[in-house]
């Protein structure tokens, strides 16, 4: 798998002062995929997750949280060995995340974070099974927050 830098979109909803909800987003990613080195075409995939954060020292400028979701990947546009291959349409898995807030008015902050999502297909020649792909990223991110 190559590495990516691609724009997302995270909602954030708190139920409580430290107990929030997040829903992230982006578009469908493209992977080129290598075997011994030896490019053997690509897919993509749409990874949206859905996570449940607890965000420590309420009412503070720096706010670290912990968080913990479920991953739900579709992939599309398999094209493996020419088409000899294919890769189950769908994935669900586990997230999990560490991050802090960094608040400089009562709208905004910055965000910084780190999540590893487990994202895992069946490799399918001929409808039988033959290996499995784990694609299991490490996401980096950064952004602008904006609370209302």
């Amino acid at each position: 798998m190559n590495d990516k830098t691609i724009p997302e979109l995270d909602e954030t909803y708190f139920f409580t002062p430290n107990l929030a909800a997040e829903l992230v987003l982006t578009y469908p990613q493209k992977h080129d995929v290598t075997l011994d080195g030896a490019h053997i075409n690509s897919f993509k995939h749409s990874p949206p997750t859905l996570g449940v954060q607890d965000h420590f020292l309420p009412g503070a400028t720096v706010r670290p949280y912990l968080g913990a979701g479920v991953n739900y990947t579709t992939l599309s546009k398999v094209n493996l060995l020419g088409d000899a291959a294919t890769l189950e349409h769908a994935s669900w898995g586990l997230s999990l995340q560490a991050g802090v807030d960094v608040r400089f008015d009562q709208h905004w902050s910055l965000n910084v974070d780190a999540k590893k999502v487990r994202i895992r297909s069946d490799l399918m020649i001929a409808g039988a099974r033959v290996s499995s792909v784990n694609v299991d990223p490490v996401l980096l991110d950064i952004g602008l927050g904006y609370r209302f």
